[in-house]
Formats: C-alpha cells, sequence, structure tokens
C-alpha cells in the first residue's frame, strides 16, 4: 500500500516555473512507476508525464515536451515535475499515481494504482 502526496503548486506568471513533489506518506515509492497526470475543469484527465521506477526510462505528453522534466530520487522516496515555460494552458490541478513495477501502459491513467490528491497549479496571463 502506498500513499502519495503531492507538493508545490501554485499561482504562476506565464513563463515561469513551478516543481511539483511526490512523496510517499506511506510504504515506499522506489520499486514502483510513477507518473504525473493533471485535469483542467470541463476536460478529461491528461497524461503529463511518467518514470520508470529506476529513474531510467521518462515519457512525455506532447503538450509539455522540451519544458517539463520528471525525474526521481529514490532516496527519498519522491518523484518530481520541473515544470519550466509554464503557459495559461497548464493551469489544472496535477495528481501524481504510482503502480509497482510498471504500468500496462505509461500514459494511461487506469494503469496506475495508486493516486495522489491533487495540488493546484494556476498559470496567470
Amino acid at each position: 500500500q502506498v500513499q502519495l502526496v503531492e507538493s508545490g503548486g501554485g499561482l504562476v506568471q506565464a513563463g515561469g516555473s513551478l516543481r511539483l513533489s511526490c512523496a510517499a506518506s506511506e510504504g515506499t515509492l522506489s520499486s514502483h512507476a510513477t507518473g504525473w497526470f493533471r485535469q483542467a475543469p470541463g476536460k478529461e484527465r491528461e497524461f503529463v508525464a511518467a518514470i520508470s521506477w529506476s529513474g531510467g526510462t521518462t515519457y512525455y505528453g506532447d503538450s509539455v515536451k522540451g519544458r517539463f522534466t520528471i525525474s526521481r530520487d529514490n532516496n527519498k522516496n519522491t518523484v518530481y515535475l520541473q515544470m519550466n515555460s509554464l503557459e495559461p494552458e497548464d493551469t489544472a490541478v496535477y495528481y501524481c499515481a504510482a503502480r509497482h513495477l510498471r504500468p500496462a501502459y505509461y500514459n494511461k491513467a487506469e494503469s496506475y494504482t495508486y493516486w495522489g490528491q491533487g495540488t493546484q497549479v494556476t498559470v496567470s496571463s
């Protein structure tokens, strides 16, 4: 059993940066592939980024490639999402999700077992 807690969201101007963290308050995240998804009001949940349990492989949604970077520190039981060059379209609630070892599809929400409560990111123009 893994309980995930996201942090680092907030209000930022367009062009700015934020770093989100996903920590395991219970259990260990080090043996879990971890992904970030986001959901804006009235829209479907969207894949943002994912990282293998070892950190050796990363995946990104098309809308964030080149701007966002996912990483992990298994010693700290934490996964990060560095978000640069933020745009108003990035405004959403960001969720982290985890699946032991690897999900069937890194970019599919239904492939993940554990979810955090989400953190709000708001980008003003």
